[in-house]
């Protein structure tokens, strides 16, 4: 995970978590009946220089001891991407983990409170056992901002529920081209999808009171986050698509194209701005005093976070002190599974159904002689981001007399020695995150391609992509009896089998051109020569299979 550069994070937790007033000294800033601006006046005339420094640092997890937090007057912690304090740590050790960090900034001699956040993308992944929903770039073929702004609700709890506040999503990058290794993070190549994606802020952090003003950030209470929109801006549409690189537009492409996002995250009352490492036009984001300061606070009014609601806010950094905090136990674990795989059934795309019209394999019988499951991504926990395998989902759908055979990549001898009525063959990439998921290429991993080959030409099949972005599928299309995109669809593997097997009908559609040839990169929708595989919004449409009796 980057490290977090945070456009504006406010110290707005000073009120209750510091309530205790020295009756010797009144101190204004930890009035909660002063206003908001009052307080922080006083507050800041009362820091010292390196009291400053420290509160606008943010330091990873491991180098956060009592001593450091205390002697450097540290602002903000956060975990790097798969750091906790414990190998599959229960909510109850981050909990306890965080509570001894706030103790000791509460201690220092204003007592500030840390803020502490945390990568949480696609569901609370850093943590054990959380729910993991699909991939952003699976939420845009849904096109269903009402399920998203769930998922931000379900996140928020079990974020909440391990003692943190704070997250550095949601991710409303516009990819312009799937070499860049983050694409899988961007709902769209449309900027008007991943306007109608930032939907999940309000599931995050509450919706705004209908008698408050748009554009003020807002987070509702103790089930809620401070969300953070990334990577201000124009972080998805850098040149061949390398990472942190240079994004060469102009004026007006950057506000059509990368900009809208921002606006509606804006109104949406987001709490926080993530500042890119990219450039734009060579110079960098960081160093852009017009984009920072002259447009998005200026322009955009881009404001200090003062929740609405902020006696309960607060109120619920004091339960977090006091330990009273939301346990794991208490949130419905099994209704954020049912809202992750309601998300799978409705990412996934079918590109092609049947080599002949009017003659679909898909949806498959449950009920068949023996079928072959083939493929790498089939029975591997980490290419699809957790929890269930597609093999295993494969079992435990089909009818209990059906045999199910497993084979990675099996030979042509195996094969034709073996009557399939049909195969299952998913293939696609493998784990990546950030530069290391640039790709000039775009090529299924081997022996993916030999996989289809050896399996197509003998049964019938159904080739199932898990993979973070279109990957190099059009020399095989011809062979593929259907075509699935998955993208990367998390912890609920079932998702993907109610699907394929007609529980449910496929709703998807492309959140992203599907080209024929990475010589055609960079192509989006609306480009003068677009010429793609499967257009932008494409994807076919099947009914629920009639039960049989």
């Amino acid at each position: 995970m980057e490290t977090a550069h945070v456009f504006i994070l406010v110290l707005l937790f000073t009120s209750s978590l510091a309530a205790a007033v020295d009756a010797a000294e009144y101190l204004k800033y930890k009035d909660p009946k002063q206003p908001l601006n009052v307080r922080l006046d006083d507050l800041l005339s009362r820091m010292t220089l390196a009291e400053k420094i420290g509160q606008m640092a943010q330091i990873e997890r491991k180098n956060a001891s009592s001593e450091v937090l205390k002697n450097y007057f540290i602002g903000s912690v956060l975990s790097e991407g798969g750091s906790a304090p414990a190998p599959q740590a229960p909510a109850k050790l981050w909990v306890e983990m965080v509570n001894e960090m706030q103790r000791a900034a509460l201690s220092t001699r204003l007592g500030i409170p840390i803020i502490y956040g945390i990568d949480a993308v696609h569901g609370h992944n850093t943590v054990y056992k959380a729910t993991i929903f699909p991939h952003n770039i699976g939420l845009g073929a849904t096109r269903d901002p009402a399920l998203v702004k769930r998922i931000g609700a379900a996140t928020a709890l079990e974020v909440r529920a391990t003692g943190i506040p704070y997250i550095f999503a949601p991710c409303i990058a516009v990819c312009r081209d799937p070499r860049w290794g983050r694409c899988y993070e961007s709902y769209s190549e449309d900027p008007k999808v991943v306007e109608q994606m930032t939907e999940i802020i309000p599931g995050l952090q509450g919706e705004i009171p209908e008698n408050s003003l748009k554009g003020v950030p807002f987070v509702a209470g103790k089930r809620k986050v401070a969300a953070c929109a990334k990577h201000y801006v124009g972080d998805g549409g850098t040149h061949l698509g390398i990472n942190e690189n240079n994004t060469i537009t102009n004026f007006h492409g950057l506000l059509s194209v990368h900009m809208p996002p921002y606006y509606h995250a804006i109104i949406k009352g987001v709490s926080s701005v993530m500042v890119s490492y990219s450039s734009w036009n060579g110079v960098k984001m960081h160093a852009n005093r017009y984009l920072l300061t002259d447009f998005l606070k200026n322009k955009l009014r881009f404001r200090i976070m003062i929740p609405y609601d902020y006696s309960r806010y607060t109120e619920s950094f004091n339960e977090l002190v006091q330990k009273n905090v939301i346990p794991m136990s208490r949130i419905d674990d099994a209704e954020h599974r049912d809202i992750a795989r309601e998300a799978v059934r409705k990412s996934l795309v079918l590109l092609k159904n049947g080599k002949s019209y009017g003659e679909p394999l898909l949806p498959l019988p449950k009920k068949a002689k023996k079928i072959l499951v083939a493929g790498g991504n089939a029975n591997n926990l980490g290419y699809q981001c957790g929890g269930t395998t597609l093999l295993e989902a494969i079992k435990a759908t089909v009818d209990a007399g059906t045999e199910v055979v497993y084979s990675e990549n099996p030979n042509e001898y195996f094969i034709q020695s073996n009557e399939f009525t049909y195969a299952i063959v998913a293939v696609g990439e493998h784990s990546y995150a950030e530069t290391f998921g640039d790709s000039m290429n775009l090529t299924i991993v081997d022996p993916g391609p030999a996989t289809i080959e050896n399996v197509c030409k003998h049964v019938k099949c159904v080739v199932v992509l898990i993979s973070g972005r279109p990957v190099v599928i059009e020399p095989y299309v011809e062979k593929i009896d259907a075509l699935v995109a998955a993208w990367l669809p998390g912890t609920e593997g079932r998702g993907i089998t109610d699907v394929l097997f007609g529980d449910y009908g496929f709703t998807g559609k492309l959140p992203r051109t599907w080209f024929k040839s990475v010589d055609q990169l960079p192509m989006n929708v609306g480009d003068p020569h677009y010429d793609p595989l499967y257009p932008f919004g494409f994807g076919l449409t099947t009914e629920p299979a009639k039960p049989s009796y």
